[in-house]
């Protein structure tokens, strides 16, 4: 099967504390951050968006592929926040890397997944022999309404993906997908902020898909959790991650170095693709991952991957997930609400 070539990432340098966003509503600071493992989270500049995240990702991941961006034959951008209701990301990423004209691209959408569906997109297309290699992005600048729940973890950043053939740092095993229509988390044409169904967003939406992705793709591969070296899962919260982490045995050593929730929040698009960057920025020839996404609607896609030689001759080709993480700066409500756009200036249509 195909692999992974190179990866990069990058989330925006701002940040905001659970504290300050608590203190505007009212609400328990503490209460907050320990039941939903959380501390902080990114904050996208008002320069930042889906595509110039993405940008910067796939610039980071070809210095790890070290090929030649013509020999990209498709791009492919998922996100539940693309800048254009019409006009697509991926065109301004595959001119961005000098990956046009002659390739295929796509924008693609399924909540938080849509960058894992990218990566399968791209997968099939290497296996098939169409193209030589593929770029598959997860990227978000998340929303949350002012005052809902979400407006402590919906935050920004993505990965993106070289897929490919030749000179792998990474392979594919196999890949599992287990979806249905689960209306959990949706937003409607026009609305600026989704709405979510509380308590129903837990049990039946993404602890049935995650555990059923995962469980799925134990019995494809003919693997279980102690198996594996690292695991990386969908992280809308701390407390979702460790809790089906531990559901389907995995340990704390496997699964906290994708954790990335409690630093800069739930990237949506870019949570499991980043999760796993983190993994490969410290992995060693010859482990064993496993990565199970989610996304809203609903549904869940695993992966089984193995890491050969190749990887530590490219894990200091770009910048970290680690570096990313300990690179910020803080910023108020005020200064957040003014940058996520929740305030209408005067000069906005």
């Amino acid at each position: 099967m195909a692999g992974i070539v190179g990866y990069g990432v990058h989330v925006p340098s701002y940040r905001i504390k659970v504290e300050e966003i608590a203190k505007v509503w009212g609400d328990d600071a503490k209460a907050i951050s320990r039941g939903l493992v959380m501390q902080e989270k990114s904050v996208p500049g008002p320069d930042e968006d889906t595509a110039t995240i993405s940008v910067e990702a796939a610039r980071n991941a070809l210095k790890r592929a070290m090929i030649d961006p013509q020999k990209i034959g498709a791009v492919y951008v998922g996100s539940e926040s693309h800048p254009y209701a019409v006009k697509p990301t991926a065109t301004i990423v595959a001119e961005a890397v000098e990956a046009a004209p002659e390739m295929t691209a796509a924008d693609l959408e399924f909540a938080c997944k849509a960058g894992t569906a990218a990566m399968q997109v791209c997968m099939g297309l290497v296996d098939s022999g169409i193209i030589e290699y593929g770029l598959a992005i997860g990227s978000d600048t998340a929303q949350g309404a002012p005052g809902d729940a979400l407006e402590y973890t919906a935050s920004a950043g993505g990965a993106a993906y070289v897929i490919g053939k030749q000179n792998t740092i990474a392979d594919f095993e196999g890949t599992y997908s287990f979806t249905s229509d689960t209306p959990d988390f949706y937003r409607r044409e026009g609305q600026p902020y989704p709405k979510h169904g509380g308590r129903f967003t837990g049990e039946p939406a993404f602890f049935k898909h995650v555990l059923s992705g995962a469980k799925g793709i134990f019995d494809k591969i003919g693997t279980e959790a102690s198996d594996y070296d690292h695991v990386v899962f969908h992280q809308p919260n701390g407390k979702f991650y460790i809790r089906v982490a531990k559901k389907l045995g995995f340990t704390e050593e496997q699964y906290k170095t994708g954790l990335l929730t409690p630093m800069i929040g739930n990237t949506y698009s870019g949570a499991t693709p980043l999760g796993l960057a983190a993994v490969m920025d410290i992995a060693k020839p010859g482990d064993r991952i496993m990565a199970v996404s989610y996304g809203s609607g609903a549904g869940s896609d695993a992966f089984s991957i193995t890491v050969n030689d190749r990887i530590e001759d490219v894990q200091e080709n770009a910048p970290k997930v680690s570096d990313m993480i300990t690179k910020k700066s803080y910023v108020d409500y005020a200064v957040y609400a003014k940058y996520k756009g929740k305030l209408r200036m005067a000069w906005m249509p």
